[in-house]
């Protein structure tokens, strides 16, 4: 293939600039004279004493105060990685450095240059475990802000490198006044090739794709509330139960938490991806169950459900829930399920939020508990908890709990939470691993967080999605939206679900 000379020159001034860099960021020494400094230094991303999976990408940062220049150095042993300016690792010095660690601490020196004089900080370290971490990560990327919605991706990335790439492209299959909102991918067992997820206005429907074949389903219904809004998989079987919404949102002018998302009404439905069946499994007027979740066993469905007593001398249910907005309590609940009769059990209630006693503390937690989700081996269900309401992404005061299923101890994630927003959150799949959305670096960007989970049954420090350029997410003005963990990348095209998207759905068949 011919290339052009302007891409021609521009791949040549690449190479020679990354050889330049490489030379003079990694190929640097460590000052000879420098005076000590008992503090640890204030990085960007924040990787002090943070523990990370073997085989997750070269961790970069910076200096994030003032200084005239930086010296860093990743040392284990024998091996040692130096650079300037921002500690961008070699990938393959990188994976050299975490193998020969595995299972060890990397230690990490920082200098900093002020009036030709050199700090060193005090070293801190960064252990490699032995858990590896799925391979693959993928997240809706949006916009802050409502004006430009529409300029949204799913898009994956390799965990174990920077390559990235888009899932699927709101823009399509629409623009503009005929916009479209792509939103909740899932898939079945970390499974790339079992996925879905939905469209909304211009083309809307909701994109089955299973070992190859992709499909389009219309799920509106007459005896359903809405589409499938909430997905949970099946571990195995080609079932997916959903939420069904009304959703609505209120903006306000002073309350720190600019956007309250609520549901007017909220149900359960279960589709077969085979027969394109839906049934309605939880549909009570005074509860609004959301968040679905089964269990690696396929025999317990875990879901979020408020009770709320409508108020009917108002004549709009929207206006009802504004009115009482803020003392929206979710519950977690389960129910049994038989994978011979394919038949649900009556719900159970597991954890009650608006009244929950934390074990080490004497204080009662008035909250709200949504997205269940089991650990791998069945033993702990995380969850986020915040104040009120049902979407916690946008509460300043939402944090991950956890609950052990076997003890019944329900606690705070101390060590993973932070002042800022946690919400979003999934397990890995051998259990070892938590993904989670935070906004803990500015308070208005969820980024995705990472946290080991010991042989102690508590988290270790967690650690930010590693860049190229450790200003990356700075400069990236958009939000990662429902990080979820897969065994490798999506194999289908973007091109691929628009073509299904533009086409017709198909009509779901009700079955009471």
């Amino acid at each position: 293939m011919k290339i052009s000379k302007p891409t021609s020159l521009y791949f040549i001034f690449s190479a020679l600039f990354f050889c330049v860099a490489l030379f003079t960021a990694c190929g640097t020494k460590l000052p000879a004279e420098y005076d000590e400094k008992d503090e640890w230094p204030k990085i960007y991303p924040d990787y002090v004493n943070v523990t990370i999976p073997v085989n997750i990408a070269p961790l970069t940062f910076e200096l994030d105060e003032e200084a005239d220049g930086m010296v860093a150095r990743y040392k284990f042993g024998d091996y040692e990685i130096v650079c300037a300016d921002k500690m961008q690792p070699d990938i393959d010095e990188w994976r050299e450095l975490t193998a020969a660690a595995k299972g060890k601490d990397i230690q990490v020196d920082v200098f900093a240059s002020r009036d030709n004089r050199w700090t060193h900080y005090r070293p801190f370290t960064i252990t490699v475990s032995p858990d590896s971490i799925d391979p693959w990560l993928s997240f809706r990327l949006i916009p802050p802000s409502y004006v430009s919605y529409e300029a949204l991706t799913i898009s994956q990335r390799c965990l174990e490198n920077y390559d990235e790439s888009v899932i699927y492209d709101n823009m399509l299959c629409g623009f503009e006044v005929n916009g479209q909102c792509i939103n909740c991918h899932n898939y079945q067992q970390y499974n790339p090739e079992r996925m879905q997820f939905h469209a909304r206005q211009n083309c809307g429907g909701t994109v089955i794709a299973y070992d190859g074949e992709l499909k389009k389903v219309n799920m509106k219904n007459d005896s359903i509330i809405s589409a499938g809004v909430y997905p949970a998989w099946h571990p195995w079987l080609k079932l997916i139960v959903y939420s069904t919404n009304h959703t609505n949102q209120s903006f306000f002018t002073t309350n720190r938490d600019k956007i309250e998302v609520y549901d007017s009404a909220s149900d359960l439905i279960v589709y077969d991806v085979d027969t394109d069946e839906v049934t309605n499994i939880e549909n009570r007027d005074d509860e609004l169950e959301v968040f679905p979740a089964w269990t690696p066993d396929g025999r317990t469905l875990y879901y979020s459900s408020a009770h709320f007593v409508r108020d009917h001398s108002i004549s709009d249910p929207t206006d009802d829930i504004i009115a009482h907005y803020d003392s929206l309590h979710y519950n977690i609940y389960r129910k049994s399920f038989d994978i011979d009769t394919r038949r649900f059990g009556p719900r159970e209630l597991v954890i009650t939020a608006d009244s929950l006693v934390v074990q080490d503390s004497l204080n009662t937690k008035h909250g709200s508990a949504l997205l269940p989700r089991i650990s791998p081996d069945g033993r702990y269900l995380l969850f986020s908890m915040a104040d009120h309401g049902v979407f916690h992404i946008w509460h300043h005061d939402a944090d991950l709990w956890m609950m052990d299923l076997q003890t019944g101890e329900i606690r705070s994630l101390d060590e993973v939470n932070s002042p800022e927003t946690e919400s979003y959150h999934t397990w890995s799949s051998n259990g070892k691993w938590i993904v989670f959305s935070s906004r803990r670096d500015d308070g208005s960007f969820t980024r995705p967080f990472f946290a080991h989970f010991n042989a102690d049954g508590r988290f270790d420090r967690p650690f930010e999605l590693p860049s190229a350029d450790p200003d990356y997410h700075r400069q990236f003005l958009k939000n990662y939206n429902i990080p979820e963990l897969m065994r490798g990348p999506v194999p289908y095209d973007p091109h691929d679900f628009a073509n299904v998207l533009k086409g017709e759905g198909v009509p779901v068949k009700y079955v009471p």
